[in-house]
């Protein structure tokens, strides 16, 4: 049935739209006010929605990939009908203007008059638009204009201040009429600022030499001494860790391991304690592998984009997967860099924020040109032993792999392979399995080993080689009997190639990206399906920030990361100040510090936040100099005691009258607890870690059969909680109860909730059990003496200060209760601690001590940053 002139087609009658207007319709006076109206709402006349343009006639007729916008002389047809009038064809259609007044009845009759009438354009509306249109590329949001230095305000409490960062806060609470909070006492500054900027305790030597010196600087020195402190780059690399999401296993069903994730988190420690330049810090790891005479370590720098989730399930294309992990890098890019929720605008346009779904694909385009690969990144004192011993290696593989015939074996799998990729159409059901297989194991190539096989085999590292000829004994199966497999052992071959390797000294690998040299297209997804490509689009960054000026010849994605380090990017250096102060203050300037744009929380000290960032830049983006200056303020030095009178008030301390009081990260929760106890092993970087772990949690992932988790023995076992082995499909229990994040996305802010489960985990964990007994033995073995001198220390080792009066006497009441119990029930000695003794004490006085050091490292305040 023919649909109706004044109808959209939709049923049997059709949807009946207002009627167009009689008279005759003039752009420039009629349509390119309402334009201009509500396109501003629509942030600017380009909105792509599905491709739509309206700052043209060509564009308007030319259309994106939904289709022309107008259809001259068919208004009924028009798809800018349908969108003004609300009439969806489908239920993710948008309605315009998507903020804003919808357009009347009339107004929609005028368009469609417009239209019907030709759809005329004419030069005298230009102006009209081109306004619009610069709308667009200037927002007025605060977060996108640059920062500007403000001169410091007049304050009254002169002799409060200690740098310039007081000025600002003071300000404010002078505005208010608050005073700001009392100086905290000097065991409790060294105990906040030991933890905030290296994530351990003070020993109780520290904290006495801090309190005996009476110098003017002894704060200062105390911070300087910190800052050099290797632990500096552990405690600031666990933050870079969650942006970039960090995890040792692809995520997904079968969560393989990362055996090569770690090299990358040895280099940010590294560059942490160097005090690499922020600048650079970004560019190495934007884009490292483009820099001139790029070096191994700046390789190794960008696998902070190799952090993303892996799909390696059968049948999964391999286009889909690269897809999802160029989605997941644009996403991270845009809230680690840039504070923004860019990853809105995969399938739409953002609807509160200036970023269009073109724009977010401007940026996707970035690293669509890159593939990633495995390095060879040795760690010093490596190379000498593998060159060493690498021939004698080579030969014994040699000689296992004749001895199972593999050679032979492995060129008519290789030719096979190569067959079935020409004509997979018709291939064997089994040789298509085997093909799939080969481009979604665990690989140095863009697309697995599909990339390696079809590299002559002549022109083949042997690095490459070796990985191919594992792949083939491993799948093997694949495409012969059963029979035939157990027939040629290769379950036996594998076992002692992997006994082999684990025989020789090997070296470290890194996970990193290079460029690929035939880069694709790259296309608007519409909706953001990977399967539907609309037009075409170039690497640029987003209209409503400064544009990218790239050097002559210099690679778009190194452009990239020079332009998020700009001096006229608005963002990245409020981002980074903001989330230091976070860390310092439990609460960034801006909450919401993953969100700058309109949805997110607006500064609570704007112009603080600007002079921070320009501040930052001005100081060659030094990051241990910006974390000194707020360590130092006396807004830092505050007490955290709460105040009745900003309870209800400023229940949030957005005014800053005192500190923040908060528990611990999952991470510190667990490093404190091995330092306070003498557990703890102190060596800097390297592989993950595997402490215990119930072996019912290890069931309940998904892919349990490829999680094996071999327990850590030795000092690797008392690792700080950084090196832990992060699973992604069955995190390590004590992170997640003490809200460490999922890794599944970049995480600018962790929780902090306070549950049961947490002080059931710090009493029965089997780590923080044995923290207990080395505390115990820590004390009775340092600490000869009185009970109540034993209690004093331990006090020091667990909270750097002494025990109050009621403190004391309970704890000296718990320790008779305590020994009373092991007199009568000796049965409990053996558990409790199965030594016999130590020096100065026996068992049972040691058993004593167990009970006595849990109470201390289950105190509220021992997990908590005062």
């Amino acid at each position: 049935m023919a649909t109706r002139a004044n109808s959209v087609p939709g049923g049997e009658e059709g949807v009946k739209l207002p009627p167009p207007a009689k008279q005759k319709i003039v752009f420039g006076q009629h349509i390119a006010p309402l334009l201009k109206e509500r396109c501003q709402s629509c942030h600017g006349p380009e909105k792509q929605m599905g491709g739509l343009r309206l700052d043209s006639r060509k564009a308007a007729l030319a259309g994106g990939y939904s289709g022309p916008v107008i259809l001259p002389g068919k208004s009924a047809e028009s798809r800018l009908i349908h969108l003004v009038a609300g009439l969806k064809k489908d239920e993710d259609d948008p309605i315009m203007p998507m903020l804003g007044e919808r357009l009347t009845s009339e107004q929609v009759g005028l368009v469609r008059a417009w239209i019907d009438q030709g759809a005329e354009w004419s030069p005298s509306i230009a102006p009209a638009i081109a306004e619009v249109k610069d709308s667009q590329s200037q927002s007025t949001h605060w977060a996108f204009i640059p920062p500007e230095g403000s001169p410091h305000p007049e304050i009254q409490k002169q002799t409060w201040l200690r740098n310039p960062i007081d000025a600002f806060v003071l300000a404010m609470l002078e505005a208010e009429g608050i005073d700001p909070s009392p100086r905290a006492d000097r065991t409790t500054l060294i105990r906040r600022v030991t933890l905030d900027l290296i994530g351990l305790p003070p020993t109780p030597e520290e904290v006495e030499e801090f309190l005996a010196d009476e110098r003017p600087d002894a704060y200062d020195r105390l911070v300087d001494r910190l800052l050099a402190s290797p632990h500096y780059g552990e405690k600031w690399a666990r933050q870079w860790l969650d942006l970039a999401h960090y995890g040792d296993t692809d995520g997904y069903e079968n969560d393989r391991v990362r055996p090569h994730a770690w090299r990358w988190r040895h280099w940010v420690i590294n560059a942490l304690n160097r005090n690499m330049p922020f600048d650079r810090f970004i560019v190495e790891q934007v884009a490292g592998d483009l820099l001139p005479n790029a070096t191994m370590e700046q390789k190794v720098a960008t696998g902070f984009f190799r952090n993303t989730l892996t799909n390696r399930e059968g049948g999964m294309p391999l286009e889909q997967r690269r897809n999802e992990q160029l989605v997941d890098r644009t996403n991270t890019l845009g809230i680690v860099a840039l504070g923004l929720t860019v990853g809105c605008a995969q399938c739409h346009d953002h609807k509160y924020d200036p970023i269009t779904q073109k724009d977010y694909y401007h940026l996707y385009a970035f690293f669509d040109s890159a593939q990633e690969i495995n390095i060879e990144a040795p760690l010093r004192g490596e190379l000498g032993p593998y060159l060493l011993l690498k021939p004698e290696y080579d030969k014994k593989r040699q000689e296992l792999l004749g001895e199972y015939n593999v050679p032979e074996l492995y060129d008519q799998w290789e030719k096979k392979i190569l067959e079935t990729a020409k004509n997979l159409e018709t291939a064997e059901l089994e040789w298509k399995v085997a093909w799939d297989h080969v481009g979604h194991q665990p690989d140095d190539g863009a697309d697995g080993w599909q990339d390696a096989i079809r590299i002559p085999s002549s022109e083949r590292s042997r690095k490459l080689q070796d990985g191919l000829v594992d792949h083939m004994i491993q799948w093997y199966g694949i495409v012969v009997s059963e029979e035939y497999f157990k027939e040629i052992k290769f379950k036996e071959l594998r076992e002692k190639l992997e006994r082999l390797k684990e025989e020789f000294p090997h070296l470290s690998e890194a996970q990193t990206l290079r460029v690929n040299p035939n880069p694709p297209k790259t296309h608007i997804l519409i909706r953001g399906e990977w399967q539907s490509k609309g037009i075409e689009v170039q690497s640029v960054t987003p209209a409503s920030l400064p544009p990218l000026h790239s050097r002559e010849g210099e690679p778009k994605r190194l452009s990239l990361a020079r332009w998020l380090v700009s001096r006229e990017n608005p963002l990245t250096a409020r981002v980074t100040v903001n989330r230091m102060w976070q860390e310092f203050f439990g609460r960034g300037l801006v909450a919401t510090s993953e969100d700058f744009g309109s949805r997110g929380e607006p500064p609570t000290h704007p112009k603080l936040l600007d002079w921070l960032a320009v501040k930052f830049m001005a100081n060659g983006w030094n990051i241990k100099k910006m974390h000194k200056l707020m360590v130092s303020s006396a807004t830092y030095w505050q007490s955290s005691n709460t105040r009745p009178e900003l309870v209800e008030r400023d229940p949030d301390n957005r005014f800053l009258a005192r500190q923040s009081r908060f528990r611990l990260s999952a991470e510190l929760v667990r490093d404190v607890t091995l330092a306070a106890s003498g557990l703890l092993s102190p060596e800097i970087g390297g592989k993950s870690v595997r402490p215990p772990l119930p072996p019912s949690v290890l069931e309940l992932g998904f892919g349990s059969d490829w999680i094996k988790w071999k327990e850590s023995t030795g000092r690797d076992r008392y690792r700080r909680g950084l090196y832990i082995f992060y699973q992604r499909t069955v995190p390590y229990p004590q992170l997640v109860t003490f809200d460490a994040p999922d890794s599944l996305g970049s995480c600018s802010r962790r929780d902090r909730s306070t549950t049961p489960l947490q002080a059931l985990n710090l009493l029965n964990d089997p780590v923080f059990f044995e923290a207990a007994r080395g505390l115990a033995a820590r004390v009775l073995r340092e600490r000869p003496g009185s009970v109540a001198d034993r209690i004093d220390y331990a006090f020091r080792l667990c909270l750097a200060r002494l025990p109050r009066p009621a403190e004391k006497n309970y704890l000296l009441s718990h320790y008779q209760r305590q020994k009373r119990i092991v007199q009568q029930h000796p049965q409990s000695i053996q558990p409790l601690f199965p030594v016999q003794g130590v020096e100065g004490a026996g068992p049972a006085e040691a058993a004593v001590w167990v009970g006595l050091s849990s109470v201390l490292l289950n105190l509220d305040e021992f997990v908590t940053r005062e």
